[in-house]
């Protein structure tokens, strides 16, 4: 089974450009050290239906902010391992990450790494 690191955050709508251009660099260097796939979706659909809470309200969303969901997929945990290593070493990366000038509030991002669970 696959395993996949998954990513929500909030972002300020006037920096999707620039989110979109950092997510773009960093998708490039996560495939190039091996990741099966890496998607970051913008949010569309987020309108409170009543049946349950929405990516803006678990994230208590700003007024202006949008919501990216993200995911990388990988082989398998020690796969993830292997390459996230390769990636946080890779100084493209690191050269574009400083937190003071982020598109986004790191603080407020949440991460998990997931094994599959249903894969068809």
């Amino acid at each position: 089974m696959t395993y996949v690191d998954g990513f929500v955050v909030p972002v300020p709508e006037g920096k999707i450009k620039d989110y979109k251009k950092l997510a773009s660099m960093a998708g490039k260097i996560w495939i190039e050290h091996g990741a099966l796939a890496y998607v970051e979706c913008v949010g569309d659909d987020l309108e409170d239906k009543g049946f349950c809470k929405t990516f803006p309200g678990a994230f208590k969303s700003k007024k202006g902010e949008t919501v990216v969901f993200a995911y990388i997929v990988f082989k398998s945990r020690a796969h993830r391992d292997k390459v996230n290593k390769k990636v946080m070493a890779d100084e493209r990366l690191s050269a574009s990450c400083d937190p003071k000038n982020m598109p986004f509030d790191c603080k407020r991002m949440a991460y998990g790494g997931f094994k599959a669970l249903v894969n068809l």
